[in-house]
């Protein structure tokens, strides 16, 4: 999660968070932040879940699907130019 963050931008961070809330509240806010994680994580779970019931199978094969050959300029290469289109570079 924090890969281009690097320990010093989370202590850096975590001061200020100091600073600006105070250490009375900086509890409850990681408090609350900590309950707002689970709840979208379980948010994120049942709507993964709905998917995984309504599609079924057919899920995998979404997601085996790649998406970049839906891209307006490939469409209109594909079905026009039959693929001929020098260097694989879009025809203006």
């Amino acid at each position: 999660m924090f890969n281009s963050i690097g320990w010093g931008e989370i202590v850096v961070l975590a001061l200020a968070a100091l600073f600006i809330f105070g250490p009375e509240r900086l509890p409850d806010l990681a408090r609350e932040s900590a309950s707002g994680l689970k709840r979208l994580r379980g948010a994120m779970t049942g709507v993964r879940s709905t998917l995984d019931e309504s599609l079924g199978e057919d899920l995998g094969r979404l997601s085996d699907l790649d998406l970049r050959q839906y891209q307006p300029r490939e469409l209109v290469r594909r079905h026009l130019l039959g693929d001929d289109a020098p260097g694989g570079r879009p025809v203006r």
